[in-house]
């Protein structure tokens, strides 16, 4: 077979929609070759979902793809540009060590982003190299794909590739490059790169193909349809956070840079789930302060909602007060938007399938009590979800007994049977996650002894969260307890 046939048979359809903005977005540039590409994981699921051919990927031609040593044929490389609050304090960015090939169109006709992330150094790496290190490139393989799995939006997973060279960190580690698929990498920070870097025009452009691409059905004209786009990112956001605390998920940098405007969680750096119940939680060991711990990610993500709102300004209004005005008042619908989308996922973690007035006074009080007896997050739904309470010591303690008897009154307010309850509560109710015990496990033998049969094994149980199969018991307990906390780290 011709070099030219692999590229088709491989089931490449790419497009470059964002090489048609202007030059000021972005930097056409090649990845960097490396040495000894090796495939490490491939997500064969997602390659077909994108009319890939799987065979032809664990080819040497499609290795080659994933690692930077070939481009694909209709692939146009660049680094995006874009700016982002890091901790609170303003800078500009881009891709330091990620390419986007381009936009892959689907059979069922979407367009999707690939890139390549680790992939060598770009015009915006500034002092990095621009490559990134196989352990936490594994680690965004399982987080992202499990949060596919659990039905939260994301950019996925669909390889990663073993470079065979270096990366020099705290120490050396083994290098690697991930391919990472999303409905778009525009972010809060791409907005704001343009408007401090870009033309009101400039500005314009990258609103107008943010609509295209994402909201294709906004039916509003000239400036009204930059206010739609706000209102519809700020939806976006709100209904996605509210998500990740259905589930007990700390993002851990929440950075302007890091929040796409499509929705999807994106960029798993220093994330993880938490175990023991508290809004204090934070992992991350760059964020010393705890501004973006469990508790904290619904009001960061006003705030950086409110950064897209002033980065869109210039297009809302020609008047600036007028303009401010408009942006306040939208930006207010936030806390509404988000406080329903949370109500929705807790009621039915609960099994209320109907709205009292009280509900949010009965979700408050089992938190309370969870964060004061250290009570796991995931493991008390699931026992709840199961009709399992009675054999824990710890809840049959008055206070949680007065709770439960409170709870099944209100169940019985509603007309939904015993069973209807159940499967709400399953559909919602994870019955594992990816502990942070089990996916370190992973990661040490993967990245330590060449062994991914633990970090295989853990993503076909993640896979099905919700199926409550004997096989996901082992993987449900929390860890043993330790007296060193847990802490993740950026991996850059």
């Amino acid at each position: 077979m011709s070099e030219q046939e692999a590229k088709v048979e491989a089931g490449w359809k790419l497009d470059n929609s964002y090489s048609r903005l202007p030059q000021v977005f972005f930097s056409k540039q090649n990845p960097t070759a490396v040495s000894t590409p090796e495939l490490a994981v491939l997500n064969e699921p997602l390659a077909a979902e994108l009319g890939l051919n799987v065979r032809e990927l664990r080819q040497e031609t499609g290795v080659a793809v994933f690692a930077g040593n070939r481009i694909p044929e209709g692939a146009m490389p660049l680094a995006q540009a874009y700016a982002g609050h890091q901790f609170g304090y303003f800078t500009m960015l881009g891709d330091g060590r990620a390419l986007l090939l381009g936009e892959q169109i689907t059979p069922a006709g979407q367009r999707v982003d690939i890139q390549l992330k680790g992939s060598g150094r770009t015009s915006y790496s500034r002092r990095g190299d621009g490559r990134a290190a196989l352990g936490p490139m594994l680690r965004e393989y399982i987080i992202s794909e499990a949060m596919y799995a659990l039905g939260i939006p994301t950019t996925r997973s669909l390889a990663v590739v073993a470079t065979g060279e270096p990366v020099i960190r705290e120490t050396v580690l083994p290098g690697a490059v991930l391919t990472r698929v999303a409905a778009s990498h525009l972010r809060v920070g791409t907005f704001q790169y343009a408007a401090n870097r870009g033309s009101t025009d400039e500005l314009r452009a990258l609103a107008d193909y943010a609509l295209k691409r994402h909201f294709p059905d906004v039916k509003a004209e000239g400036r009204e349809r930059y206010l739609v786009l706000l209102r519809e990112v700020i939806k976006r956001q709100a209904r996605l956070i509210a998500q990740w605390q259905r589930v007990g998920f700390i993002h851990g940098v929440m950075n302007t840079d890091n929040m796409a405007i499509s929705g999807e969680t994106i960029d798993y750096g220093p994330c993880a789930f938490m175990d023991a119940y508290s809004p204090a939680t934070v992992f991350s060991s760059i964020d010393t302060h705890g501004r973006y711990a469990y508790g904290n990610q619904p009001g960061i993500g006003a705030w950086n909602v409110t950064r897209f709102a002033e980065a869109l300004l210039p297009l809302l209004h020609e008047d600036e007060e007028e303009a401010v005005k408009l942006a306040e008042d939208t930006i207010g619908e936030y806390n509404e938007l988000y406080r329903g989308s949370w109500l929705v996922g807790m009621r039915a973690k609960l099994g209320l399938s109907n709205e009292e007035p009280e509900d949010e006074h009965l979700i408050g009080d089992l938190l309370q009590w969870m964060e004061k007896n250290r009570a796991d997050f995931t493991n008390t739904f699931r026992s709840l979800t199961l009709g399992l309470t009675e054999d824990s010591s710890l809840v049959q303690s008055p206070e949680f007994v007065r709770w439960k008897e409170r709870w099944q009154a209100r169940l019985g307010r509603q007309q939904s049977t015993e069973d209807a309850v159940r499967q709400l509560m399953r559909s919602c109710n994870p019955s594992v996650i990816p502990r942070n015990h089990r996916v370190e496990a992973a990661l040490e033998a993967a990245v330590e002894h060449g062994d991914y049969s633990v970090m295989e094994r853990l993503l076909a149980v993640l896979a099905a969260p919700y199926a409550y199969t004997p096989e996901q018991e082992e993987y449900s307990a929390p860890p043993e307890p330790s007296s060193c906390a847990y802490q993740t780290f950026c991996g850059t």
